[in-house]
């Protein structure tokens, strides 16, 4: 069960009380989106990554001249990738910041913390980093998902695992909704194929205490394990795994944050599959791969990875959809003209979404890590 504060009750309860207008958020000259993720602690690579990508998105728009004349202004709050400080952090972008909406949020358990508040105070929250089904189905109509679902990345890993051989998966995960939303896949997958989990294993997320869901998993001795956490404590059962003489077949998904583990493992991690939703960073073959990697390298002077190359493409999802809500954009303007984004082509990869789907890609690439390093796997 999920604790709150005395003054994040409060909070809530006014919020609920006095909702905010539609115009929130946009004035003359700007428009005012919230971001809400982790800045600082074990995960903050991915927060900061999701926040340099959409920056360097927004910046070079705002150099453009904006949205229909205005500028879009990004705030971000730190959450530390905890349920709690997301609903605190949530409540002060839409009461104190009034924001016109919510964008780029980073994890499960923090995302649907703010779901009930977004529902009730009828906010847009559009792209958040994570592919939970609890934000897919049923359709909100305030969330809009970018990426494709983790039940699309374990749908790509078990396939890929049973056409190389595997007969027993199993799954060591971080204990809370985003462990379980991918042990919720890897199960839908198998059970597609007549197959069950051969064992579990699990871990408290913000921590490294991996050592009782690697014993499961040295025990159970599994053909492959998906793993799902975040790159610190991956990065730890690798180490351990290799060690320990654990011979299964190692996978994780994308939320892992693939630049960061790659940079902890380096070639101990030789042989790690990482499903990813968004195409290969250095590759040259699409146009917003270019687009992305210039606009990032002006922004911050940061290589393009993966995370920031999501950051990236999902904030030219939200110009799009600003775009199309028009010169005076309400609330209401924008989730229709998300809505009404079907086939949009960000260069070379298409995006759209419809009343009855919230989620804009089902693309999922296969990468592995070789000689230290990220490859593309063929």
């Amino acid at each position: 069960m999920r604790h709150f504060s005395l003054a994040t009750l409060a909070a809530a309860a006014l919020a609920c009380a006095l909702p905010a207008t539609a115009q929130d958020g946009i004035s003359a000259a700007e428009i005012r989106i919230g971001m809400v993720n982790v800045q600082t602690g074990p995960a903050s690579g991915l927060g900061k990554g999701m926040r340099s990508g959409a920056e360097a998105v927004f910046s070079a728009v705002n150099a453009k001249g904006g949205v229909n004349g205005r500028k879009i202004s990004l705030l971000v709050g730190d959450d530390g990738y905890e349920p709690n400080k997301a609903v605190d952090e949530t409540l002060k972008m839409i009461e104190q910041e009034k924001v016109f909406s919510l964008f780029g949020y980073v994890g499960t358990p923090t995302a649907n913390a703010v779901l009930p508040i977004v529902k009730e105070m009828d906010v847009p929250l559009v792209g958040a980093f994570t592919g939970a089904m609890s934000l897919r189905q049923p359709v909100t109509k305030q969330v809009f998902n970018v990426r494709a679902s983790y039940d699309d990345e374990a749908e790509a890993l078990v396939a890929h695992f049973l056409a190389n051989g595997a007969k027993t998966v199993a799954v060591f995960y971080q204990d809370d909704g985003f462990g379980l939303a991918v042990l919720s896949g890897t199960e839908k997958a198998l059970k597609k194929r007549g197959m069950q989990v051969a064992a579990k294993g699990t871990f408290q997320r913000n921590t490294l205490a991996i050592k009782g869901g690697m014993a499961a998993m040295l025990e159970a001795k599994p053909d492959a394990v998906v793993m799902v956490g975040t790159y610190a404590p991956l990065a730890a059962f690798i180490k351990e795994a290799r060690a320990a003489g654990l011979k299964s077949q190692l996978a994780t998904v994308s939320f892992v944050g693939t630049d960061n583990l790659v940079a902890q493992v380096g070639k101990e991690g030789d042989g790690v599959l990482i499903s990813q939703v968004v195409p290969f960073p250095a590759d040259d073959d699409i146009a917003v791969t270019r687009e992305c990697r210039e606009a990032v390298k002006a922004h911050s002077g940061e290589v393009l990875g993966f995370v920031n190359f999501e950051g990236c493409i999902t904030a030219k999802v939200m110009v799009a959809a600003l775009e199309r809500a028009g010169k005076e954009p309400s609330r209401e303007a924008l989730v229709g003209a998300l809505r009404g984004m079907q086939g949009v082509d960000l260069g070379g990869m298409r995006v759209g979404f419809a009343a009855d789907n919230h989620q804009a890609s089902n693309s999922v690439f296969m990468t592995q890590i070789r000689d230290g390093r990220i490859a593309k796997l063929k």
